[in-house]
């Protein structure tokens, strides 16, 4: 406990720190993991970056992004296609889902110190590093096909001034000036950005003062006839036709947070620049579609892309606003990745992840920088990017559907650790999670799926190298929550849960040494639903060696895929504290249903046994009691005799009595084995051996067992029957009275086997 409390202590220190704290100096005799290594490495260099603020590091890349090649080519189409009206409602409707996206997004980042990577750092923050790292590396790919994409919006317009230019060469010329400005300085490469903000609002002013020299001559176009593209002879095209081609213009939301790291203050900056770029950006484009409606014809605005740049006051400046809008996302698409990669490699999540991660001394990403151009260039040779593109706006869009996922699961869990200062209802980040779904399949339910299982197999690829983070994350309080809704859900419900049943043991110990015999026994009754408690029973002195040795115990279980827990109770008395367990238990809602025992070799502890079963009994706890046998123990674990009781009437009834537990567990072991079965039975005349065959016959049928053989014998004794049972591995019978304790072991010499006597809980319904 006092660990405990000292963990938590440290990590609420951590997360007070402010963006600007110095380095903390680690003493190098303190053995870290590789992740904390690398978490010291980064903040050594915290000091020697030179941090962006709101406007220059979020704001201006975030709004030069979503002012792209939609807004100058492809703005008009809209409009043409669906009228005013129709063009403000796909506005509105796009901008809705970003901006919904973008209110969870700062929701978080005010809530804890985000790392570097933008949405994969908010992922793995709170779903962990395999689900962050599974929107991360196709987040990267994304950015790099998107760097190439506006290089090629870029290559058109040049081509349009220089058309006998190469367009290899122009491809390639903008993709190393764009690493140059990054090689220089991030902070350079954003710098540069004003240059461009300021011919696109030069653009923007041309489109202002054609407006006012009288260029809206026509009559509001308000409702369009969807009539579709040139390209395809105008065979029409619906609404959300329409929506699709526009939605990517909302997107590139994420230029800011993707420089989380290089960030003085990220909590305001990510919020406050993202915010403000959504809200200019939108009033841009309403403000060009109402001027578009009233500046050109429907065939102008279908036929003609360029009609922004024709219709504008002086058309220079319209052009030269297109090459910077290009220029400028692909710039900070080509930063964006280059962090997305730092990012990923800091939690080694791709090879060669500790070079990519190191910082130069002025605290640029050099390696990951290079690495980027890379992969980039390759990018560019592809030429056609048209038959992948789609994908690139399905990763942004399963980005921003897990981004408001998150924050709709920590606003729902109701964690004290989630306090942030930006605090949001939960049906914002529940309206953006729909609406990206949403729109994923609108836009192209073929590539949404190819994304979601190229993101599957990544997920499933880093949840087999079981990576370590630095950080906590939020998944033990999502399934706790989920445990709980579930209990009080099952808790409302009128009726037995015979369906739900699975064996839940509680194994008493008192030495780990009994643990030796029957572990496989256990776990092959328990696998693959069952769990296993393990109680320990010590003296005081003993308890902390103990602990550990059912702790490894435990750990055992669970990495043979069997769910198992341990606790230690300090106690003089075995059998007092078994039965002080039993009734702690009582009350929980996730507790043992099946107390397994070992019958003492000393026969003075018998006596405590009978407390122990009696008080399971009470408690409504199924037992299972094991008589080894000394020569052949569980034998070659292949054969299973199962001994039913003759019942007192022979009319079956939905409850059998007190031989459920022993079925149902005869029928798990025969699974686990991959053994043979035989179902027996007993009666003292032979009048009554028709009746006891066809009991047997319906309890097979209705409990629907694997039967391999049945049988009835006649005695007149009991174990002269089971003397004639073929050789068993294990024999299973029903503990009708632990009292008769002789009964027990004349049944072991009788079968020859190991016999495990079972008695019902109550809860147990082998019909169900």
């Amino acid at each position: 406990m006092k660990g405990s409390r000292k963990t938590r202590t440290t990590e609420s220190s951590e997360a007070s720190k402010s963006e600007e704290e110095e380095s903390v100096t680690v003493d190098p005799s303190q053995q870290l993991t590789d992740a904390e290594n690398i978490q010291e490495q980064v903040e050594k260099q915290e000091r020697t970056r030179k941090k962006l603020g709101t406007f220059t590091g979020v704001f201006v890349p975030t709004l030069l992004t979503i002012l792209g090649v939609i807004l100058f080519l492809r703005e008009g189409w809209v409009v043409g296609n669906a009228g005013y009206w129709g063009a403000v409602l796909i506005i509105v409707l796009a901008f809705l889902i970003t901006t919904c996206t973008a209110i969870s997004m700062s929701s978080f980042v005010t809530n804890t110190r985000v790392g570097g990577g933008g949405a994969f750092a908010i992922v793995s923050q709170a779903l962990g590093l395999e689900i962050g790292g599974s929107i991360g590396i196709p987040l990267l790919i994304s950015q790099g096909l998107a760097v190439c994409m506006y290089i090629f919006g870029f290559r058109a317009g040049w081509l349009w001034i220089f058309p006998d230019h190469p367009a290899i060469l122009v491809d390639l010329s903008t993709i190393v000036v764009i690493f140059i400005l990054n090689l220089i300085s991030t902070a350079f490469a954003f710098r540069t950005q004003y240059l461009i903000l300021a011919i696109i609002l030069a653009s923007l002013a041309s489109i202002v003062m054609a407006a006012l020299s009288g260029s809206m001559e026509y009559p509001l176009y308000h409702w369009g006839e969807f009539l579709g593209e040139k390209e395809t002879g105008f065979k029409g095209i619906g609404f959300w036709g329409v929506f699709a081609v526009f939605f990517p213009a909302s997107t590139g939301i994420m230029a800011g947070a993707n420089m989380s790291a290089d960030l003085k203050t990220p909590k305001k900056s990510i919020p406050v620049g993202t915010l403000s770029a959504i809200a200019v950006s939108f009033i841009v484009y309403l403000g060009v579609a109402y001027w578009l409606a009233r500046s050109a014809t429907v065939e102008e605005l279908l036929n003609d892309y360029t009609v922004l740049i024709d219709k504008a006051y002086y058309s220079p400046a319209v052009l030269a606003g297109l090459l910077a809008a290009t220029f400028s996302s692909a710039l900070s698409s080509f930063i964006g990745a280059s962090r997305i990669l730092e990012a990923l490699g800091n939690h080694n999540i791709i090879p060669f992840g500790k070079w990519l991660a190191t910082r130069t001394k002025r605290g640029e990403p050099l390696y990951a920088t290079i690495v980027t151009l890379g992969f980039t260039i390759c990018f560019i040779f592809l030429r056609n990017l048209n038959i992948v593109a789609p994908l690139i706006t399905m990763v942004f869009l399963i980005a921003y559907n897990v981004i408001n996922l998150v924050v709709l699961i920590e606003e729902s869990l109701g964690l004290i650790s989630f306090r942030p200062l930006f605090r949001v209802h939960k049906s914002i980040p529940l309206l953006g999670f729909i609406g990206s779904i949403f729109a994923m399949f609108i836009i192209s339910p073929i590539f949404g799926l190819i994304a979601v299982s190229f993101i599957s197999a990544i997920y499933i690829y880093l949840m087999k190298r079981k990576l370590k983070a630095p950080f906590s994350d939020v998944r033990s309080g999502l399934f706790e929550a989920i445990a709980e809704w579930s209990a009080k859900k099952v808790k409302l419900l009128h009726g037995h849960a015979d369906r739900a049943w699975k064996p839940n043991f509680l194994l008493p110990l008192d030495n780990v040494e009994q643990l030796m015999g029957v572990y496989r026994l256990v776990h092959h009754l328990a696998f693959p639903v069952g769990s296993v408690k393990l109680l320990g029973i010590k003296k005081k002195e003993d308890l902390r060696s103990f602990e550990k040795e059912l702790e490894n115990s435990s750990a055992n279980y669970l990495k043979h895929g069997v769910f198992s827990s341990f606790s230690v109770m300090e106690e003089e008395k075995f059998s007092q504290g078994v039965i002080r367990g039993i009734q702690a238990l009582r009350g929980a809602f996730f507790r043992p249903n099946i107390v397994f025992l070992e019958l003492p070799k000393d026969e003075s502890l018998h006596q405590n046994l009978f407390e122990i079963v009696d008080t399971a009994n009470y408690s409504k706890m199924g037992v299972s009691l094991i008589v080894y046998h000394p020569q052949t123990g569980l034998g070659k674990e292949e054969v299973i005799n199962l001994w039913i009781s003759k019942p007192q009437k022979w009319e079956l009834e939905m409850k059998l009595g007190n031989i459920d537990l022993a079925i149902l567990l005869s029928y798990r072991l025969k699974i686990s084995w991959q053994g043979t079965l035989r179902i027996f039975m007993s009666v003292k005349n032979k009048k009554e051996k028709a009746k006891a065959m066809k009991y047997l016959e319906r309890i097979i049928n209705l409990a629907r067992l694997p039967c391999d053989q049945m049988e009835v014998y006649v005695d007149q004794d009991f174990f002269d029957s089971v003397k004639k049972a073929p050789y068993s591995d294990l024999t299973v019978l029903t503990l009708e009275s632990i009292r008769n304790m002789q009964f027990l072991w004349d049944a072991r010499e009788a079968a020859n086997a190991t016999c495990l006597f079972c008695q019902d809980g109550g809860g147990e319904n082998a019909f169900a």
